[in-house]
């Protein structure tokens, strides 16, 4: 291998007939004036006598081939690879043409490439283009990032990626981003492995209730599985945890309204007037549908009433605390209260206020991955109140450590969500995008760390996006995402490019603890989701159990005559889940004669008898 053209202090070709270069490979170029620097192949193309040099969009140019030349390439005749290599940094003046170029040793690129031993870090995946130098690495490197190719697990193949999760503390938050199918939903689930292999306090939002660790990957190693049952623990709104309606704040209960849908002025101006210190949901509830009531019956009624007579006994003071509601709530317009009651009747519906947040908060204490699963929007309104609330305690004890005073402890914490511009959308006021926004500028210094997953970078918030100092890249089609990558990210015009192409499970990282992007494939996760089932094969499987059930019904009352089948029918629909009808348990019978489970034949009178197939 040799370099070749024209160089520059960036980039230099390098060319061999022997050796076939692969995208993000390390190589190291012999130019001792330069202290033999070291570069990454960033485009790759072979030639031969049957493809021509001079070929359109090639990255050749014909200083290349004049070089390739005067040094003994016959370009009518060889074979030969040219390489695109970028230095890792950039020299003090150009490489000198016709260096020799070899291929690092690992104890050379080793700071380079790993920043934390496998125990102490994440163990994500495997970084591309090091195949050759995986021969070195120390022993405890080996083994620890099997790969997943097509449908099989294979040994790893390369250097692992180690993410070194204490950097977070100086970069904070980790960015997820690709389309349907890039694999960025396992590269969350694996990140949340290790996750819980390091025992770190970590919230998941799930809102396709997927981030389930019960169930090891099929087909991996023994020695490779783990076992995550006591680390995590899964909680759905409104059935296992939910919200303490008494510590809510009257902010926090705008939040939440305003969550189930957006609220007016003069919504909020009703809440705040209306919402006393310590309410509880049946006080607070009470007070408001009293009013409702009292604004619908009228003012001047309530009045003449009192004062005629015409009501007495609990009536009379009912209508005395609907007089002293709008006494004092009376300037409230009668939509506004109509509209909270609505908002708040769809939370209670939703079992939001039935529970609390204590088990998160114990599990959280407890260095456990907590899952927390509903319908998007609902997730949408806990999030803002469990995220605060923990958030709060977090700063609260970290304040009262700069001021030296005592104060119970809160441990630091992760919070992981997919969809995340759902969470905390660009130009929009969702419920909980001003907590996340707030954690994405001050977490780091209170030790609150985010990691946001999603389709649509360019639906993001701005101010968060650019608080991600690590990103994950996976498979990205839009144009108008990919420019928000190429924005927020360092990756090059070439890695740009591939991004439409790369396959699901190959991932761009561009992370300021490497100090530049590397390409990894990320490693087969160690637990699979409940929803990795074809949809097909799953049709099928339950297509085989209701036939399979059907046949073991009627198994015992064959043969089944077609005319006088209605005396077998009662029997047979005393082994069914379901009751079948004479015309529809013919119909079953077709199917079954169809699929060779029971054999049909007509009698000499005309009608069809369905027997056992064996007969």
């Amino acid at each position: 291998m040799q370099v070749v053209g024209l160089t520059n202090q960036q980039e230099v070709y390098v060319a061999s007939k022997e050796h076939k270069f692969r995208i993000n490979e390390m190589l190291k170029i012999m130019d001792g004036t330069l202290d033999n620097p070291l570069g990454e192949v960033i485009e790759t193309q072979s030639y031969n006598r049957y493809i021509p040099l001079s070929i359109d969009n090639s990255f050749v140019d014909q200083g290349v081939i004049d070089s390739l030349e005067s040094i003994g390439y016959n370009i009518a005749e060889d074979e030969i690879n040219i390489a695109k290599v970028r230095l890792l940094e950039e020299a003090p003046y150009p490489i000198q043409t016709g260096s020799i170029v070899e291929t690092p040793e690992f104890s050379e690129v080793k700071e380079l490439l790993i920043k934390e031993e496998p125990q102490d870090g994440l163990v994500l995946g495997v970084i591309k283009g090091t195949e050759e130098l995986a021969t070195g690495m120390d022993n405890n490197l080996e083994g620890i990032a099997p790969l997943l190719e097509g449908d099989e697990v294979v040994e790893q193949q390369g250097v692992p990626f180690n993410f070194k999760v204490k950097a977070m503390h100086q970069y904070p938050h980790v960015g997820i981003i690709g389309g349907s199918g890039s694999g960025k939903s396992f590269g969350m689930r694996v990140i949340l492995e290790e996750m819980m292999k390091l025992e770190i306090p970590t919230i998941v939002f799930d809102p396709h209730f997927e981030m389930d660790f019960s169930n090891p990957f099929p087909g991996l190693d023994n020695k490779d599985q783990s076992e995550f049952d006591s680390k995590f623990v899964q909680y759905q709104i409104g059935y296992d945890v939910g919200v303490n309606f008494e510590d809510l704040s009257t902010k926090d209960l705008l939040d939440l309204l305003a969550a189930a849908d957006s609220l007016t002025n003069s919504m909020v101006n009703a809440v705040q007037k209306l919402h006393q210190k310590n309410d509880s949901l049946l006080s607070f509830k009470g007070r408001l549908d009293d009013l409702k009531t009292a604004q619908e019956i009228g003012k001047k009624r309530i009045e003449r009433d009192l004062k005629n007579g015409a009501v007495s006994g609990i009536k009379k003071q009912e209508y005395e605390a609907y007089q002293e509601l709008l006494d004092a709530y009376g300037d409230l317009p009668a939509s506004s209260v109509n509209g909270l009651s609505w908002r708040l009747g769809r939370l209670e519906r939703e079992g939001l206020f039935s529970q609390s947040i204590d088990q998160i908060e114990a599990a959280i204490r407890g260095r456990k991955l907590v899952v927390i699963q509903g319908p998007i929007w609902l997730l949408q309104v806990f999030a803002t109140y469990v995220l605060g609330t923990l958030y709060r305690k977090r700063r609260d004890y970290k304040d009262a450590q700069y001021r030296q005073q005592t104060a119970d402890y809160f441990p630091p914490f992760v919070i992981a969500t997919d969809e995340a511009h759902n969470f905390a959308p660009k130009g929009q006021d969702a419920p909980a995008n001003k907590i996340i926004k707030e954690i994405s500028q001050e977490g780091r210094k209170y030790g609150t760390f985010l990691i946001l997953a999603t389709q649509r970078p360019t639906l993001l918030n701005e101010t968060v996006t650019a608080q991600l100092n690590t990103k994950f890249v996976f498979r990205t089609v839009r144009a108008t995402d990919i420019e928000t990558i190429k924005q927020e990210t360092d990756l090059t015009a070439e890695e740009a490019k591939r991004l439409p192409y790369l396959r699901s499970g190959d991932t761009f990282v561009s992370s300021a603890i490497f100090g530049r992007t590397l390409s990894v494939r990320i490693r087969v996760a160690k637990t699979t989701s409940p929803h990795t089932e074809n949809p097909f094969d799953e049709l099928e499987a339950k297509t085989k159990e209701k036939d399979d059930e059907l046949y073991q019904a009627i198994f015992n009352s064959l043969p089944i005559d077609s005319i006088n089948i209605l005396s077998k029918l009662e029997e047979i629909n005393e082994q069914l889940p379901t009751t079948l009808d004479r015309e529809n348990l013919l119909e079953q019978l077709d199917k079954l004669a169809e699929k060779g489970r029971v054999e049909k034949k007509a009698s000499p009178l005309g009608d069809q008898i369905y027997q056992r197939a064996c007969e």
